[in-house]
């Protein structure tokens, strides 16, 4: 290995940021970068690291952004699994120009030679070193077409993933070199399209088993009004067109410009906005000449009333609002090399319709999403535009499906595919010892559902759908999962949620003790409560009673005993149902209304109940089917829940015995090799038949999950708790499709997952399913956490 002649100290080096230590400050603010690889090693993480090697924020570029938004999804995915560090990359920068976050640890001056061999020396000599992450750019790195790039990775002994960004389709000899031997120099490749997949194995020579796709990440948004958007940023009723990114001639918004009086002579209210900063490579060369010429040609086709420049660089939050109200978003790169678009990803990730020249990144994404133009046709982009606003149906469509189409490439599922790579050429950690990061608990979505009548149905995406009105299901899980929040946060406005769902749970009640299960919109009950079984919805009500019940010492007195009358109420009714998960809801919530205020009666009809269970398990179970059923279909955890209350109310050993036979039976179906994969809903698991592989729902994974901590409780082994946190982990990503199931933008919960998609709509069952699980696995956290790291260590051992 290359071994540089010792620097002088008062050389730039390679920078170490070591937490606080980062730099000696000056009296007039600067820092002094006269420092070699200074380590803090007081504060070194015992975790795996790696280290990304990347332009990085404030610096501003496409990369830079690119690198963040991956480490932060990353972070917060698993920062209990892997320390992510940055090497940032600065080129004619002056030293200290920018001030970094704690995450970067060197900072390498890419046109200094000796500063790549010191930091390849500091990188070799880290032990807890597991991978480099090169992200890959001409232009990026120093010497001619990067080649420094080249020497530095030939230097280094650990394992390398390199991203290419751009792969050039016709590159001359000198960049054709460079990238193949960057290709040979790494243990694997990642590319954002497949058409720079096949560049890359048809003209670089690259092995297919090196290269794997993994689209650009987007972020996950909550869809919000459109017209309260407008409204917010002055725009009124008027149709906007939008572009954003860092401003260069590339972008070609002159294409724009003069398709624009065509679309206005149409539609007179469209505004076109003009979003972002000038590229700061572009105000070193030429200033702001660019953007002036832009403002000479709008005054020159006296466009003023129907453009806006907006010259800043947007936070997330406020590029996403602006990408929300955009009608229609115009992609204009006059660039054919280009293989990726930051801003296009992002566009449709917000829900835009786009209008695009053909670079392969939108003709590979943009089916059925947009409208693909040849490079700078401006007939083509104003006839487009005028179709496009001429059909409102086929402009909303076109929303939908760039949604669905984005979804899969959120920056979460990104984090995770980059993770799947990285452990297929790490040693540690293990596929096996892997953990996700539980997000915060978040009632966001839960509010946005609830209005002063109760908890809405349905969502589209994750906008209520008023006119789905309620069910008393969703009301009753949602205040079994809000109560459970305010026994465990002691939050108040908690209790104005509580209330509109007693309310409404109330309300359905009728004057025999049953309750209804639709409410429309405006209070009314659907006439289907007369003509379908409804006897599951009841047995959750009474669940949803006895829980709320079992929080008396914190409510006010009124307020649990009016969930106390309507259990005695519905007593006589529930004792003539059937269905044996009707039977299991309403045994839990029997419990704990026992619990508070024991009496003979509610005694009498648990033990019914559990007879009842017990009567089916003993006329169907055998030595290999160990169930109350001759299928397995929905909610099936419930029913050994059931059965295990039945046996802490009474202490009958048949009870204790079943419930845990059968709990175990189910748990060995659905879970296999680390991962819970619940009963399909689009075919039942039927004795003795193949299972169906997908369609499954939030709901029966939080259902396993309640149960396997009630399990946990009785039994103390740790195989509940580590199956808790697996089935948590499916709404992070452990799944077959390898896709975040929860929304941390929105705080929603998506309603399914399915074979080869996702259903995005975050309705209410998929929402609190997600909660409830949510706040089951932060009771056990401390006790997950340890159990996990005991595992942990005799796996590495």
């Amino acid at each position: 290995m290359h071994n540089p002649t010792k620097l002088l100290a008062n050389e730039s080096l390679i920078l170490f940021k070591a937490l606080s230590n980062y730099a000696q400050v000056n009296t007039n603010g600067s820092s002094n970068h006269a420092i070699d690889c200074i380590s803090d090693n007081s504060h070194k993480s015992h975790l795996p690291e790696i280290l990304f090697i990347t332009s990085y924020p404030p610096r501003e570029c496409g990369i830079a952004t690119y690198s963040h938004d991956l480490l932060h999804a990353w972070q917060q995915q698993f920062n209990q699994s892997f320390s992510v560090k940055v090497c940032a990359l600065e080129n004619g920068e002056a030293t200290g120009a920018y001030v970094y976050p704690n995450e970067v640890k060197y900072i390498l001056h890419t046109d200094n030679l000796k500063q790549y061999y010191h930091l390849a020396d500091s990188i070799n000599n880290d032990e807890n070193l597991q991978i480099i992450m090169v992200q890959h750019e001409f232009g990026l790195y120093g010497g001619v077409n990067g080649e420094y790039l080249v020497r530095f990775l030939s230097s280094i002994n650990k394992p390398i993933i390199s991203t290419f960004h751009t792969v050039l389709p016709r590159p001359n000899e000198a960049q054709k070199k460079i990238i193949q031997n960057i290709i040979t120099l790494s243990a694997k490749i990642i590319v954002m399209t497949q058409n720079a997949a096949t560049i890359l194995a048809a003209t670089y020579g690259a092995p297919d088993n090196k290269i794997t796709i993994i689209a650009h990440g987007t972020h996950l948004t909550a869809m919000g009004n459109k017209q309260e958007k407008k409204a917010k940023k002055h725009l009124g009723n008027r149709t906007v067109l939008s572009t954003f990114g860092l401003l260069s001639s590339g972008k070609c918004i002159e294409t724009a410009l003069d398709a624009l009086p065509a679309i206005v002579a149409e539609f007179p209210e469209v505004v076109y906005l003009i979003i972002g900063k000038t590229h700061p490579n572009v105000i070193k060369r030429e200033g702001e000449n660019y953007r002036n010429l832009l403002f000479e040609k709008v005054i020159a086709l006296e466009l003023q009333n129907n453009v806006r420049f907006i010259n800043k660089y947007l936070v997330l939050s406020e590029l996403q609002e602006y990408l929300q109200l955009t009608d229609i978003y115009l992609f204009t790169s006059k660039n054919p090399d280009q293989a990726v678009s930051g801003t296009f990803a992002y566009a449709m990730a917000g829900g835009c319709p786009v209008i695009s020249t053909p670079i392969p990144h939108a003709t590979e994404m943009l089916n059925e999403a947009g409208v693909i133009i040849d490079f700078q046709n401006i007939r083509q982009l104003a006839a487009a535009t005028i179709q496009l606003l001429s059909n409102p149906a086929l402009l909303q469509q076109m929303r939908l499906n760039a949604l669905h189409k984005m979804r899969p490439t959120a920056w979460q599922n990104a984090a995770i595919a980059h993770c799947q790579l990285v452990l297929s050429v790490v040693s540690k950690p293990t596929p096996a010892t892997l953990k996700y990061s539980f997000p915060p608990i978040s009632l966001q979505h839960v509010k946005r559902l609830t209005t002063n009548m109760g908890m809405i149905q349905f969502a589209n995406i994750s906008l209520p759908d008023l006119q789905s009105g309620y069910t008393l299901d969703d009301n009753a899980r949602a205040l079994i999962a809000v109560t459970r929040h305010f026994a465990m946060t002691g939050e108040q406005t908690d209790l104005y949620l509580m209330e509109a769902y007693l309310n409404l749970i109330l309300h359905c009640q009728q004057p025999l003790g049953n309750f209804y299960n639709y409410v429309d919109a405006d209070g009314h009950f659907f006439e289907k409560n007369d003509h379908e079984n409804l006897e599951d919805a009841n047995g959750r009500a009474i669940w949803a009673l006895g829980e709320l019940i079992a929080q008396h010492h914190a409510l006010n007195e009124l307020f649990t005993q009016r969930a106390h009358n309507s259990i005695q109420l519905s007593l006589c009714y529930i004792a003539t149902m059937k269905s044996p998960r009707a039977v299991a809801f309403a045994l839990k919530g029997l419990y704990h209304c026992n619990m508070v205020q024991p009496s003979e009666i509610l005694r009498k009809t648990i033990v019914q109940f559990a007879d009842n269970l017990v009567s089916k398990y003993n006329s169907v179970s055998d030595a290999g089917w160990q169930w109350y059923e001759e299928y397995l279909t929905y909610g099936n955890s419930v029913l050994p829940e059931a059965v295990l209350y039945a046996y802490l109310t009474t202490g009958n050993p048949v009870y204790l015995s079943i419930s845990k036979q059968s709990f175990n039976f189910l748990l060995s179906i659905i879970f296999q090799n680390g991962h819970i994969r619940v009963v399909s809903n689009q075919g039942w698991h039927i004795k003795g038949q193949p299972t169906s592989q997908f369609g499954e729902q939030p709901i029966d994974v939080a259902y396993t999950i309640l149960a396997l901590g009630l399990f946990y409780d009785t039994f103390h082994e740790p195989q509940y708790l580590l199956k808790m946190e697996q089935a948590f982990s499916w709404f992070l990503g452990k799944n077959h499709l390898q896709q975040i199931m929860y929304n941390p933008s929105s705080g929603g919960c998506y309603d399914g997952l399915e074979e080869k998609h996702i259903n995005l709509n975050q309705g209410a069952e998929s929402t609190v399913s997600y909660l409830l699980a949510r706040l089951m696995v932060e009771k056990y956290a401390l006790a997950i956490h340890q159990q996990t790291t005991v595992n942990n260590l005799f796996a590495n051992a």
